[in-house]
C-alpha cells in the first residue's frame, strides 16, 4: 500500500506543483476554455458526438432490409450495401472477448444487444460458421437465445417471419382513442414511450410479415427453452392475460374502430414530425415512423418519408470504414453546460453572446404533450436536440436558465416564461421530472412492452436539484419561493440513508448527489447540516487511489457498486462539484481531485473519458456524452480557483 501510495504522489506531482504555482491552475482553465472554444460552431451552438451501444447499428441494418427487400429470387443488393459493411465493421469491433455484446464500456453481455448483433452481421454476410460468429451463437445460447431479448427485438424480428408472432406483446393502435382522463392512456406513458411504441401499434395491427434474403434463419440462436409459467397474482400476470385476450379479440375480426385508430396515430407522427426533426427527434421513434409510414404505403419519394429517412441518417457518422449511429442529437445541452462552465471561468467574450442567441432562438412557444396534463399553463423553456418543439424539458429549460446569467443578450422575458413552465411542471411528489408532471403509474410498469424500463418518467433528485438551483440563481423565483421549499423537501425525503442520492440521468449516484447538493446549497441549505455532512463523506469515501472518482453503470444493477467504478474526468468533476456544494473545499480529497484533473488534462487542454456516464434508462440503454469531459472538469477547475481567489482576499 505504501508503494501505491508513494507511486500515485509521484505521479501527481507534476499537478501537484501546476497547483502550488501561482497561475498554474488558471493557465489549465484557460487552456480547457480555448479547447471548448475552439468547437463552438458558427451559429453559437456545441455540439459533441453521443455514443451508445451497437443496437442502433443493428436496428440500421434491419430498415434497410424492410426499406429495401430481396428480389423474387430471394437475392438482397441493397442500395445501401457499403453503409451496411460499414456498421457491421463497426459491431464486429465491439464483440466482448465472451462472444457476446454488452451496452456500457466492460459491462456483461447483455441478451437484446447480442440477438440483434448476430442477427445484423449474419444479414450482412458473416458466415455463421466464422469464429466470431460460433462464439456469438454460444453466447446467445448461454444467455437464454433469442427467447430471453426484450419484446422490441422480438417484436422487429417478428415483422420479417423469424419470431412467433403470437409470442409478442400486442399494441394495440386503439390506445391512442382513450381519454387522457382515463387510468390508463398514451399520456400516462413516458414521452419517449409514446413515440416509440405509438408507431409500432400501426406495424402491430396491419401484422406486416416482410421477406428475408433467401435461406436466411437465425433458427441455430433460439434456446427450445419454453417461457416459464407466471402462476398467481399480480399485475404482470393480469396484464399478461389481458394480451391473450387482446390477440383473441383481433382475430375474431370485429375490430370497428382499428382504422380510425390507425388514422388517428398517422396524424399523431405527422403532427410532431412537422416541427422536429425525426419522430421526437430520437432514434427509436424515428425508425418506427418510418417503417409506420412505409407500412401505410407512403413510397420513398414521398416528401415526408423522404425528410423523415434522411433526418434519420443525418444521426450516422463514418469514418475508418465503419458507420456508428448517435441515438440523437444534443446541442440545447452541450451548449447550455458549456456557456455555463466558460462563464463560470470568467469567459466575457462574444462567443457567449452567439450561444445566447442561438439558445433563445431556440426557445418553445407552443403547446406539446406535456400540456395534456398541465393544460393551463403557457409555453415556455427548451428541449435537448436542434429541433423538436413538442417535446421540451425541465432539464435542459433549467441549464439553459443557468446559461443565460452569463450571456449578454435580451433574454428576460424567454427567462421569466420559462421560470413560470418549470413552476407549473412541479409534480405532485414535489420533485421534477424530465417532460412531464405525475407520470408516475406504477401499473404501467407491468404491461407486456414496458421492458426497457423506462415506460415512466417520474421525479428524481438530479433534475430536481439542477431545478432548484436554476430557479435560486435567477430573482424570478428565489429561496422563499414555495416550489423552492418544495423541492428542498423533496430532496431531503430521497437522500439515501448512507448519504447519497441516485442520479437518474447520468451515472449514477456520484451525479445525483453531486446534483442534488448543489440544488441544495442554492436554496441556502446550511453546509453543517447532518444530511450534508453526510453526503460529503459519501463523495469522499469514494475517492479512488488516483484521486480521481468512477463509477460504473453496474450500480444500477446492484447498489453495492455505487460509487465504485475507474476515475473518469466527468465523474471526478461531479464529485469535486458536490464537495464544493457541501461547503468543502480544502480537505485533501478536493486537493486530490483538482490535482487529478490537472494531470489528465492533455496538452491540447481537454480531457478524454473512455467510459459511459450518461443514462437513457436505467440498466437498459447508457451513453457516453463526447463533450462531458471537456465542460465538467472546466467547471469544477474554475469553481475551485474562484473560491481560492475569494479566499485570498
Amino acid at each position: 500500500m505504501r508503494a501505491e501510495s508513494q507511486a500515485v504522489s509521484t505521479a501527481l506531482a507534476p499537478a501537484a506543483a501546476r497547483l502550488e504555482a501561482p497561475d498554474g491552475l488558471r493557465q489549465a482553465i484557460r487552456q480547457a476554455a480555448r479547447y471548448l472554444l475552439n468547437l463552438q460552431a458558427d451559429a453559437g451552438y456545441w455540439v459533441g458526438e453521443l455514443e451508445a451501444d451497437t443496437t442502433l447499428e443493428s436496428d440500421y441494418v434491419l430498415l434497410q432490409l424492410w426499406l429495401d427487400p430481396p428480389g423474387p429470387d430471394g437475392r438482397w443488393v441493397p442500395k445501401q450495401a457499403e453503409k451496411i459493411q460499414e456498421a457491421a465493421r463497426y459491431i464486429r469491433s465491439r464483440q466482448s472477448p465472451s462472444g457476446g455484446w454488452n451496452i456500457y464500456v466492460d459491462g456483461p453481455d447483455e441478451i437484446s444487444a447480442s440477438v440483434k448483433a448476430y442477427f445484423a452481421l449474419k444479414l450482412a454476410g458473416d458466415d455463421a460458421g466464422a469464429p466470431h460468429m460460433a462464439a456469438a451463437r454460444r453466447r446467445i445460447l448461454d444467455l437464454g437465445g433469442v427467447e430471453r431479448s426484450n419484446s422490441y427485438a422480438r417484436l422487429y424480428l417478428s415483422f420479417f417471419g423469424l419470431y412467433d408472432r403470437e409470442k409478442t406483446p400486442t399494441i394495440p393502435p386503439e390506445l391512442i382513442l382513450l381519454s387522457p382522463s382515463a387510468y390508463i392512456n398514451i399520456y400516462e406513458m413516458s414521452s419517449w414511450t409514446r413515440g416509440i411504441v405509438l408507431p409500432l401499434s400501426i406495424l402491430s395491427a396491419r401484422r406486416p410479415r416482410r421477406p428475408v434474403p433467401a435461406g436466411f434463419s437465425i433458427a441455430e440462436i433460439f434456446s427450445g427453452v419454453p417461457e416459464p409459467e407466471h402462476r398467481g397474482w399480480s399485475w404482470a400476470n393480469a396484464f399478461r392475460t389481458l394480451d391473450r385476450l387482446l390477440k383473441l379479440w383481433e382475430r375474431s375480426g370485429f375490430l370497428p374502430a382499428r382504422e380510425r385508430a390507425i388514422r388517428e396515430v398517422e396524424k399523431w407522427i405527422l403532427e410532431r414530425l412537422e416541427t422536429s426533426d425525426g419522430l421526437g427527434a430520437i432514434y427509436p421513434a424515428m425508425m418506427n415512423a418510418i417503417m409506420a409510414l412505409h407500412e401505410l404505403g407512403y413510397d420513398a419519394d414521398h416528401s415526408v418519408l423522404r425528410k423523415a429517412i434522411s433526418e434519420f441518417e443525418d444521426l450516422t457518422i463514418r469514418e475508418r470504414g465503419t458507420m456508428r449511429v448517435q441515438p440523437c442529437f444534443s446541442p440545447l445541452w452541450d451548449t447550455a453546460i458549456a456557456a455555463f462552465a466558460l462563464g463560470v471561468a470568467g469567459e466575457t467574450g462574444p462567443a457567449l453572446d452567439r450561444a445566447g442567441e442561438w439558445l433563445l432562438s431556440k426557445e418553445i412557444r407552443r403547446r406539446g404533450d406535456w400540456a395534456v396534463k398541465n393544460p393551463h399553463a403557457e409555453p415556455g423553456g427548451w428541449f435537448f436536440e436542434f429541433n423538436n418543439e413538442f417535446y421540451p424539458d425541465i432539464d435542459d429549460t433549467a441549464m439553459v436558465l443557468l446559461a443565460l446569467q452569463y450571456c449578454r443578450c435580451e433574454s428576460r422575458a424567454a427567462e421569466r416564461r420559462a421560470v413560470e413552465w418549470i413552476l407549473s411542471m412541479q409534480s405532485k411528489d414535489c420533485g421534477f421530472a424530465a417532460f412531464d408532471k405525475d407520470n408516475d403509474r406504477w401499473i404501467l410498469t407491468q404491461v407486456p412492452f414496458a421492458d426497457h424500463n423506462a415506460i415512466l418518467d417520474p421525479t428524481c433528485p438530479d433534475i430536481t436539484g439542477r431545478v432548484t438551483e436554476a430557479l435560486c440563481r435567477t430573482d424570478l423565483a428565489g429561496l422563499d419561493h414555495p416550489a423552492v421549499r418544495r423541492a428542498v423537501s423533496y430532496l431531503r425525503r430521497t437522500q439515501e440513508p448512507d448519504g447519497s442520492w441516485m442520479g437518474r440521468w447520468g451515472v449514477n449516484y456520484i451525479y445525483g448527489t453531486c446534483f442534488a447538493l448543489r440544488g441544495l446549497r442554492a436554496a441556502g441549505v446550511d453546509a453543517r447540516e447532518a444530511s450534508i455532512l453526510q453526503a460529503g463523506e459519501w463523495i469522499r469515501s469514494f475517492q479512488n487511489p488516483d484521486g480521481g472518482w468512477g463509477e460504473s453503470c453496474r450500480s444500477y444493477d446492484d447498489p453495492a457498486q455505487k460509487g465504485i467504478g475507474p476515475s473518469t474526468a466527468s465523474q471526478t468533476a461531479w464529485a469535486l462539484l458536490g464537495l464544493f456544494a457541501s461547503g468543502d473545499y480544502s480537505s485533501g480529497s478536493v486537493s486530490r481531485g483538482v490535482r487529478y484533473l490537472l494531470e489528465t488534462q492533455n496538452a491540447g487542454g481537454e480531457w478524454e473519458d473512455g467510459w459511459y456516464t450518461g443514462t437513457g434508462f436505467p440498466r437498459v440503454f447508457y451513453l457516453k456524452y463526447h463533450l462531458y469531459a471537456k465542460y465538467f472538469p472546466l467547471l469544477a477547475l474554475a469553481e475551485y480557483a474562484n473560491h481560492r481567489s475569494r479566499d485570498s482576499q
